[in-house]
C-alpha cells in the first residue's frame, strides 16, 4: 500500500477531496518522519508504538570478501504492534 492508497481510503471513507485526503496523509508521515528524527517515541492506542533505539557499535563481515569491519553505533526505528492490532491481524 502507497500514499495515494491511503489517500484514496480516505477519499472513499470520508469523502474528503482527494488533494486534501493526500496532503493530510503526507502531513501524517511528515510529522512522524519529524518526531522520530528528533528522538521521540510515537504511541497510536489499538495500533501500536514506534520507537527510536540505539544500536551499538559491533564487529561485522562482509560477506562478499569475508574480511571483518566494524559497524559504528547507529539509531533505528522499531514498531512493537499493540495486542489490538496483534490479534486482527492474527485472526485473518
Amino acid at each position: 500500500m502507497t500514499k495515494a492508497d491511503l489517500a484514496d481510503k480516505l477519499y472513499e471513507k470520508i469523502g474528503l477531496p482527494k488533494k486534501e485526503a493526500a496532503a493530510i496523509v503526507e502531513t501524517l508521515f511528515e510529522s512522524m518522519k519529524s518526531i522520530l528524527a528528533d528522538g521521540e517515541s510515537i504511541k497510536i492506542t489499538g495500533f501500536g508504538t514506534f520507537l527510536v533505539r540505539k544500536k551499538g557499535s559491533r564487529r561485522g563481515r562482509n560477506p562478499k570478501t569475508g574480511s571483518e569491519l566494524e559497524i559504528e553505533q547507529r539509531r533505528v526505528v522499531t514498531f512493537k504492534p499493540s495486542l489490538q492490532f496483534k490479534d486482527v491481524v492474527e485472526k485473518v
